[in-house]
C-alpha cells in the first residue's frame, strides 16, 4: 500500500474504491481507483478538495477523525469534476461558516452543480500567485487552465514545500494496488490530459520556479522521492516526444489474416535488431492502453482490414482517439488488407496526415486477403525505412 503520510499538520483523508471497474464510464480499471483529499490543521483548518459520491461516508469519517472536534475554516476547490467535487454540497451544508476557496471560473461552475446553495457570502476568490495565510502554513495558488478543465488550479504549501497538483501526476488504481507508477500514470495522462500538452507545459514552467519536496495529486500515491523522475515523465509526455525507441504495431483484423501480417512485421523488425516491438490487437485491447503505447514509442505501424469501403471500426476509433489527443512527431508505416477493393490504407493515411508532424513511410503496403512473398519483401523494406529513422 502506498505511504500516504504527509506531515504532522497535513493529513490524507481520501479513500479508494477497490471495486470500481470503469472510470468516467470509459477507462477500464483492474485495480480500482483512489480519490485523494487532504486536511491542513493550523490556526485555520483547510480541506483541499472532496471526493467521489460513492465514498462520501468514508470521507466524512476520515475528515471528522482528522479534525478531532474542530471545524474547517476553508475548503479549497482545485477542480470541479464530480469525482472530486461531489461532496462540496455535503460539506457546505455541514459547516455553514466554512469559506469556499476557488477562482472565478470555479464559482461559475459551482452554481451549475449546486443550484440549491448560495455561495455568494462564502466564496473566497483567488487569482494567480495569491497567498492564503493560515498560520504556520502559507498556501499559494497557481492557475492551471485546461489541465484538464478551465477552472483547475494547484496549491503550493510554502512552509513544507508541497505541491497539491490537482489531476496532475495522478494515476489509475487504488492506493493498495501493488504496481509500478509509470504504466497506469501514463495511461491516465494520455487518456485524460493528453490533449492539453501545451497547457501542461505552461504549468510545469510555473512549477520549475518552486522548491517542491512532495507532490500530492488527487488520484494515486503521494510522490515523495526522486521527484525529478516524475516531472521529467510529464515533460516528455506533454511535449509529445516518444518515451522509448521502439515500434508499436496497432492491428485491427476481422478474421486474423491482418493480425498474421502484423506478427510477421514484428518478426522482421526484431530480426533487424529492434528490441522493443509491441503488437496491440485493437479488437481485444483496451483502447486507452493502445493509445498509451502509441504515445510511448517512437514509431507506429497501423495494420487494418478494409470494411464497408472504409476502415474497420476498431482502427478508426483508435486513430480518432490519437487525433483527439494531438498525436504528433512520429514516423508511421501503413499496411492495409482488402480482398477486392482495399480502402483501409487511404482512410488511415488521410487521418494521419491531418495530425501534426507525422512522417508516413511510403508506399502503403497492400495485402490482398493473405500476404505473399512480394508483401514480405515490402515489409522488409518498411523495416529498413524505420531503422533509418531510429
Amino acid at each position: 500500500m502506498a505511504d500516504m503520510t504527509i506531515s504532522k499538520d497535513i493529513i490524507h483523508i481520501g479513500a479508494s474504491d477497490k471495486n470500481i471497474k470503469i472510470f468516467e464510464n470509459q477507462y477500464v480499471l483492474e485495480n480500482g481507483m483512489s480519490y485523494n483529499s487532504y486536511l491542513i490543521k493550523d490556526e485555520k483548518n483547510v480541506i483541499l478538495d472532496t471526493i467521489d459520491e460513492k465514498l462520501t461516508d468514508k470521507w466524512l469519517e476520515n475528515l471528522e477523525k482528522a479534525l478531532d472536534g474542530e471545524k474547517p475554516d476553508y475548503l479549497i476547490v482545485s477542480h470541479m469534476e464530480p469525482d472530486h467535487a461531489y461532496n462540496i454540497g455535503v460539506i457546505a451544508k455541514k459547516y455553514p461558516e466554512m469559506k469556499i476557496v476557488g477562482n472565478q471560473i470555479t464559482f461559475n461552475m459551482l452554481t451549475n452543480f449546486f443550484k440549491e446553495i448560495d455561495f455568494s457570502t462564502r466564496k473566497f476568490v483567488v487569482m494567480e500567485g495569491d497567498v492564503l495565510d493560515i498560520g504556520k502554513h502559507k498556501l499559494q495558488f497557481f492557475m492551471a487552465p485546461m489541465v484538464h478543465w478551465p477552472e483547475v488550479m494547484v496549491t503550493y504549501e510554502q512552509t513544507e514545500k508541497i505541491l497539491f497538483s490537482a489531476d496532475g501526476f495522478g494515476k489509475f488504481g487504488a492506493l493498495s494496488a501493488d504496481e509500478e507508477w509509470d504504466c497506469e500514470a501514463r495511461r491516465y495522462y494520455f487518456g485524460i490530459v493528453g490533449k492539453y500538452g501545451v497547457q501542461v507545459q505552461a504549468l510545469l514552467k510555473k512549477a520549475s520556479k518552486l522548491d517542491i519536496r512532495m507532490i500530492c495529486p488527487l488520484h494515486g500515491p503521494i510522490l515523495k522521492e526522486n521527484l525529478a523522475y516524475y516531472i521529467d515523465k510529464y515533460n516528455t509526455w506533454s511535449s509529445y516526444k516518444p518515451e522509448d525507441k521502439g515500434v508499436y504495431i496497432a492491428c485491427s483484423s476481422i478474421y486474423g489474416n491482418t493480425l498474421k501480417v502484423a506478427q510477421k512485421q514484428a518478426e522482421i523488425l526484431k530480426e533487424k535488431g529492434i528490441e522493443k516491438v509491441v503488437i496491440g490487437d485493437l479488437t481485444k485491447e483496451d483502447w486507452a492502453e493502445a493509445v498509451e503505447d502509441a504515445f510511448r514509442y517512437s514509431h507506429l505501424i497501423v495494420a487494418s482490414s478494409s470494411y464497408n469501403a472504409g476502415l474497420f471500426p476498431p482502427m478508426k476509433q483508435f486513430l480518432d482517439h490519437l487525433k483527439e489527443r494531438n498525436y504528433q512527431n512520429r514516423t508511421v508505416g501503413i499496411i492495409e488488407n482488402g480482398s477486392w477493393a482495399p480502402s483501409a490504407g487511404k482512410c488511415m493515411k488521410d487521418t494521419l496526415q491531418s495530425m501534426k508532424n507525422i512522417n508516413i513511410i511510403e508506399p502503403v503496403i497492400t495485402i490482398k486477403s493473405t500476404m505473399n512473398d512480394e508483401n514480405i519483401s515490402q515489409m522488409e523494406q518498411m523495416a529498413n525505412d524505420i531503422l533509418e529513422t531510429f
